[in-house]
């Protein structure tokens, strides 16, 4: 679990800076892609911090670790950077993860600013050690279920793999489907991609929801859908957000077009939101993805947080009901949600997204929550 590099210049400080933990999803199998974005957001905020004077001329340090998708690394991890002496940790994109390090933060005392992790129970009881930007699970598929019905599409298949996120989106899903007069047909994605596109004939999906890996076992079970001749008015959607990132649209090029997916932006960003936008497309040499958001606003937060109260944990975790942070997305609060257990943000902008078919590189927005 090495620490990379930060670019933010908070290695230059002699030893009185206020450290921050960051859990990040670096190397396979975890999701690269999206921990670049996350990393990219997180350290453009902690730069300008210092920039401005840090806080109480106290520069801001990353201590990055990379989780690698691991919910047991995640953990371990935690253990280090409390033991370092982090005023708090912050990140994480993989929900399994993200509920891995909220259970030992929580026991530990430390304060866990969840970024963009979604699952519904991140900790097992109610707890005060940790908050969340990203929407809850529940609420943004539930969103993402009614753009469905919107569409005319009630005979829903999911091609899914074990998992606890994977299992508790089906739930949501099912659950709000079937008292609208929709079905939800469960479809092992160890089948074969032909053997999966004669399910979806047999079952007259239509839609297919891909709550699975990227790029395997996704790219081979788009492609074979894609050129099925029998399944050529199907719905292809990944509720989870695949589709985001640069690397789906160059593994599929013009199959990847035309997939709904979730994406926690409003529909017009405000002056704030364009600046860091821009910020972040010129660190990362492409268009930021929400994650690069999440991770400039987990600062944000935890700057207003340790200006207003201080590095002592306890006081720290204690504000999470007093923030009030302007965000990239919006105005940022933390409440207490029913059937959540942490301080969550109620709610981050949401929309159902797709690439624009006759432009791939164009996002097109379907819905709104």
């Amino acid at each position: 679990m090495n620490t990379p590099p930060s670019p933010s210049g908070a290695e230059h400080t002699d030893g009185s800076s206020i450290r921050l933990g960051a859990l990040v999803p670096l190397t396979r199998p975890g999701w690269v892609e999206a921990g670049r974005h996350l990393l990219a957001g997180l350290d453009l905020a902690v730069r300008e911090v210092n920039d401005a004077g840090g806080i109480d001329d106290r520069a801001l340090e990353l201590v990055v670790r990379d989780t690698a998708a691991d919910p047991e690394r995640a953990a371990a991890a935690v253990d280090e950077l409390a033991h370092l002496g982090v005023a708090a940790v912050v990140g994480e994109y993989h929900s399994v993860v993200a509920r891995a390090a909220a259970a030992r933060a929580d026991a530990l005392g430390v304060p866990f600013l969840c970024s963009s992790a979604v699952l519904d129970t991140l900790t097992e009881a109610p707890t005060e050690w940790v908050a969340r930007l990203a929407p809850a699970q529940s609420y943004g598929w539930r969103i993402y279920a009614d753009f469905l019905l919107r569409t005319g599409r009630r005979r829903i298949a999911v091609a899914t793999q074990p998992s606890v996120y994977w299992a508790s989106g089906t739930r949501v899903l099912r659950d709000h489907l079937a008292p609208r007069g929709g079905t939800v047909l469960e479809l092992d994605a160890t089948l074969t991609p032909e053997a999966l596109c004669d399910a979806l004939v047999d079952h007259g999906a239509t839609a297919l929801l891909l709550l699975i890996g990227h790029p395997e076992p996704a790219v081979p079970i788009v492609r074979a859908v894609r050129g099925d001749r029998r399944l050529a008015e199907i719905l292809i959607g990944a509720p989870a957000g695949q589709p985001e990132f640069a690397e789906w649209a160059a593994a599929l090029g013009e199959d990847g077009a035309g997939i709904p997916f979730l994406r926690y932006l409003p529909e017009r960003l405000g002056p704030l939101g364009e600046r860091v936008g821009k910020e972040l497309r010129e660190r990362l040499g492409e268009a930021p993805s929400f994650v690069a958001f999440e991770g400039w606003d987990t600062v944000a937060v935890l700057a207003a947080v340790l200006r207003a109260h201080g590095t002592d944990r306890a006081a720290i975790a204690g504000s999470w009901p007093r923030v009030a942070v302007e965000g990239t997305r919006g105005p940022i609060q933390f409440s207490r949600t029913p059937g959540i257990s942490v301080w969550q943000w109620a709610w981050t902008p949401i929309q159902v997204v797709d690439r624009d078919p006759a432009e791939p590189d164009r996002f097109r927005i379907l819905h709104a929550g």
